[in-house]
């Protein structure tokens, strides 16, 4: 077996002991962290979509008053 195919097995065989061993320790069924994960996702798309909507009035807002103090000067 070649030094490269021996650090790749190794790697391969780490990444499976590390998903056997967070499979063992979860605290939650799959089930149940998918349903939060959904949930928190919810909120940072709804956070978003809230933030981004403030943004162009903002914007908006901005570009109004710089057209009004343009067709003043």
């Amino acid at each position: 077996m070649s030094t490269t195919s021996k650090i790749v097995v190794g790697i391969l065989g780490a990444a499976a002991a590390g998903v056997a061993i967070g499979l063992l320790v979860a605290p939650e069924k799959g089930s149940d962290m998918r349903k939060k994960l959904r949930k928190t996702a919810g909120g940072w798309v709804d956070s978003l979509g809230n933030l981004w909507a403030r943004g162009k009035e903002y914007a908006s807002d901005g570009a109004s008053t710089l057209k009004a103090k343009a067709s003043q000067s």
